[in-house]
């Protein structure tokens, strides 16, 4: 009885939620994607693992998943999710400022990198048609994993999103055409084709259509209710309903996903809708990861070692450059074509999808498919290393400036600003304005290179290392800014800055006032809260504007401040108000 209590599904459920449970804080402990940890945990509980004993030890059933296309339906629902949330991220004027890297570029990817993998098949014997299949399929890269790691606002992410997305847009002709190719297929495969596409533009024009008038309505209703689950349930029903009728045209769900997500882009309540839908992304692609490492037999593997190897590394060595050349061609600086080329290098989860078409349509055999399957698993599988690897052969081909080139040998003492994003630079500005030294430093290569385009003192590296804080002069510089949003790196930093350097000012970027407690704990000079700031200034010009006295509110945002200002100093047991403003009048 006690075996029965608990359904399969429930087990399931229980098994991936614990993985999600044990992957993300262990792996974020070390700062290491959960990508690796969740396929990881897929290939120990799945059939080729674990999976195996269930049989021998009866207990192990409720720790594995024998069964992974039980899983199936929650990982292609992760997928969409994540092509909504990429929808929240763009726009429609973004989108078409795009529209030639991604029917150009994207389209000149798949076409030279399928036909060059389906002539080398060719020649190592497989049938033309299958051939074609396979270097198809394998022409595909994984937007699960990609955009992730490359978010869609550096140069490295525009290029990966044109490219997927061109992709993803490819899917349903292809699976089409493979079924075209068929020996048994009929003469009304063309037909259908044609069907879907004209289908499918007219439910996304009607999507666009409803979507602008209907979705401002939908979620004005949800946000008058003040209710989270309400608004969820929103969110949910739009990014559903939209996969929904293109899967019912025979387009990708994907589609439909994507186009939601850029239809509520352009509505205010945008921020809102990503905040919700967040979590249940990453725990939707953690079980869509679980499903690839179960699908990686390391006996298999260990059979065919060799040729799986060789196979792999001629997959990803034959994309990587193609695309870094095709890159390089459209006007792609070095650095961000080798970068994106070896991301781009492994195949996709689409890759399964299109394997299976061929399977179906008898143009491959299933042994075949089931080897590029393994080949596929191993690609998706080290795609995060693929990203590092990516990053640093970037920066070998074009290595960023040395602190010498930057002008930094002079020895001047400079204020150190850490971090150089939109706060970084208005620090800088204000530092120059006032004709006071600094340096600024930032572990992202592509801010980087724009703030230098624009002419900021910067260099590239990592600030949380005290030996590159050193190389910079922190023993002798007047300040030290932290401008990053990271609150928790942000209290590590102050707090080890300030064991080795008792007497330096730091000067730190808080989040709000909870935040600058921890900070003031944690050593820091000063703490800027910059939503109280934000909030203060707002209240200032609504009073201002609703006809109160300038002298009334001006008082009563210094008496608010002040009672901050004394709620921190208690927190962090201060001996003096903290200074909430850098105005000596505050002191």
């Amino acid at each position: 009885m006690h075996g029965e209590a608990i359904s399969p599904m429930m087990s399931d459920a229980l098994v991936i939620l614990g993985a999600a449970g044990i992957v993300i804080p262990l792996f974020a402990r070390f700062r290491i994607t959960p990508i690796i940890g969740f396929i990881l945990v897929g290939l120990l509980v799945g059939p080729y693992g674990l999976g195996r004993a269930v049989y021998e030890f009866e207990w192990l059933s409720h720790v594995t998943i024998t069964d992974p296309e039980r899983l199936e339906p929650f990982a292609e629902f992760g997928i969409v999710l994540l092509l909504f949330t990429i929808g929240l991220e763009l726009s429609f004027n973004r989108l078409w400022e795009l529209r030639r890297l991604v029917f150009g570029l994207g389209a000149l990817e798949l076409l030279v990198i399928g036909s060059l993998l389906a002539a080398f098949l060719s020649m190592m014997g497989q049938y033309w048609t299958g051939a074609l299949g396979l270097g198809l399929a394998l022409a595909f890269s994984s937007t699960a994993l990609v955009l992730p790691i490359a978010g869609t606002t550096t140069p490295v992410g525009r290029a990966a999103l044109s490219m997927l997305l061109f992709e993803d847009i490819m899917i349903v002709p292809i699976i089409f055409m493979l079924g075209a190719l068929a020996p048994y297929a009929q003469a009304d495969g063309l037909t259908g084709l044609f069907d879907t596409i004209w289908q499918g533009l007219l439910v996304v024009a009607l999507m666009m259509v409803i979507g602008r008038f209907g979705l401002p309505r939908l979620f004005a209703l949800a946000a008058r209710t003040k209710s989270p689950e309400l608004f969820l349930a929103a969110s949910l029903l739009v990014v559903i309903g939209a996969s929904l009728a293109t899967t019912l045209t025979g387009l990708s769900p994907i589609v439909g996903a994507l186009i939601a997500g850029l239809l509520i882009a352009e509505t205010e309540y945008h921020t809102e809708v990503e905040g919700i839908i967040e979590p249940f992304k990453g725990l939707a692609l953690g079980i869509f990861l679980i499903t690839v490492g179960m699908g990686i037999d390391l006996t298999t593997i260990w059979a065919n070692l060799w040729s799986i190897l060789a196979a792999v590394m001629g997959v990803l060595t034959l994309k990587a450059m193609v695309t870094g050349i095709l890159l390089r061609l459209m006007g792609a600086r070095r650095a961000t074509a080798t970068e994106t080329g070896i991301l781009m290098a492994s195949p996709s989860e689409t890759t399964l999808i299109v394997l299976a078409a061929a399977t179906q349509a008898m143009l491959i055999q299933p042994g075949t498919a089931q080897f590029w399957q393994i080949v596929t698993a191993i690609g998706l599988t080290i795609t995060p290393l693929l990203a590092k690897l990516g990053k640093h052969m970037g920066r070998r081909v074009e290595p960023l400036p040395a602190l010498h080139e930057a002008g930094l040998n002079d020895g001047e003492p400079r204020v150190i600003v850490i971090g150089l994003g939109r706060v970084g630079r208005l620090v800088a500005q204000m530092l120059t304005t006032h004709g006071k030294a600094y340096v600024a430093i930032e572990s992202d290569s592509d801010l980087i290179d724009r703030a230098r385009r624009d002419g900021y003192t910067a260099v590239f590296g990592n600030a949380s290392r005290g030996d590159m804080l050193d190389k910079l002069g922190v023993d002798k510089c007047p300040a030290v800014i932290l401008t990053m949003d990271e609150h928790v790196i942000a209290q590590r930093m102050v707090r080890n800055l300030r064991a080795a350097h008792p007497d330096l000012p730091i000067i730190a970027r808080a989040r709000d006032t909870n935040h600058a407690t921890e900070l003031y704990k944690s050593g820091a000079t000063v703490a800027v809260p910059e939503t109280l700031e934000s909030s203060l200034q707002l209240s200032e010009a609504v009073l201002v504007e609703l006809g109160v006295a300038m002298g009334p509110v001006i008082a009563s945002i210094h008496e608010k401040r002040d009672e901050f200002r004394e709620r921190i100093q208690q927190e962090a047991q201060l001996e003096h108000k903290p200074k909430l403003r850098t105005s000596q009048a505050e002191g």
